[in-house]
């Protein structure tokens, strides 16, 4: 189990909802039973992190000594599109953010993927 100070922040990134890769998984279902249920600091949907405001979200939104999990598209593509926004709040996208793709999963597919990863991130804190 994460520590309740090191507990992760958790992000789901849907593609403007409308993303074909989403339609097997019922979002606010998977969103609130990981907001509730897992060890997590908080849980919330954004409509497109790789976008100009979701650019000035994370600025304003990430902080130092925390980790990030984001769902959504693909790990190497996080990795560059968020790699400034991480450096600019002083966190290394390599060692604080968890990114995971969950798209073309259904909901129970796609929670054990992130409980597994949950799991894989607490034996490294």
């Amino acid at each position: 189990m994460v520590e309740k100070e090191k507990k992760i922040g958790f992000i789901l990134c849907v593609c403007t909802g409308k993303c074909p890769g989403f339609s097997k998984m019922d979002i606010w279902d998977f969103i609130n039973i990981i907001r509730a249920e897992y060890p997590v600091e908080y849980a919330f949907v954004h409509p497109m992190l790789c976008d100009e405001d979701g650019d000035r979200f994370l600025a304003e939104f990430l902080k130092k000594d925390r980790k990030y999990m984001i769902t959504g598209c693909a790990p190497v593509m996080q990795k560059k599109l968020f790699r400034d926004a991480f450096k600019a709040a002083g966190l290394d996208v390599k060692k604080d953010l968890i990114p995971l793709d969950v798209r073309d999963m259904k909901t129970e597919d796609a929670l054990k993927v992130v409980k597994k990863a949950i799991e894989e991130a607490a034996e490294t804190v």
